[in-house]
């Protein structure tokens, strides 16, 4: 059976670049910090992503926000020992100005974040951990503001071969 594994930064950046939704959507993996507790992504407007008024759809930014932080926390943990599952339990995004450029998201993990995830998980079994997002233009202005929330939980009995890589 196959076992979840560390992926590399820079392979895990790859990945994120040739994910389809990604891809297609014009989103990039700008980089990835090497304990995967920084992640940066840029958001291109192109003809793929414009809605009927000339600016980024919603959908496209929603994606951007949809796998980073579950994948986050899934490798940052995994490198302490605990092999886990993580996805995207819930996400509220909040648009809050037409984004008519590129946009830049920030995800980051905090040594807290991850201490408390890892103590909620020996207590609970399970951890939902929160996080606000920015999405800003090239001018610094926040178009869209989410709040992600990631649902983290042991690998159980035959979880191992739902490994994605």
């Amino acid at each position: 059976m196959a076992r979840p594994r560390t992926v590399s930064a820079r392979r895990m950046r790859r990945l994120f670049n040739l994910y389809p939704p990604f891809l297609f959507q014009r989103i990039k993996c700008m980089r990835v910090a090497e304990d995967f507790r920084a992640i940066d992504l840029r958001v291109r407007r192109s003809w793929l992503n414009r809605n009927h008024n000339g600016t980024i759809f919603g959908g496209t930014i929603y994606a951007a926000f949809d796998p980073v932080l579950p994948v986050m926390y899934w490798q940052c943990l995994l490198k302490r020992g605990l092999e886990l599952q993580a996805w995207l339990m819930a996400g509220e995004v909040r648009f809050l100005k037409p984004a008519a450029g590129e946009l830049f998201l920030e995800f980051r993990l905090t040594e807290a974040d991850l201490d408390a995830a890892e103590s909620e998980l020996a207590a609970r079994g399970k951890a939902i951990r929160t996080h606000e997002v920015q999405a800003l233009d090239a001018d610094g202005a926040c178009c869209a503001v989410a709040e992600v929330v990631t649902y983290l939980r042991p690998l159980r009995r035959g979880d191992e071969t739902l490994a994605g890589f």
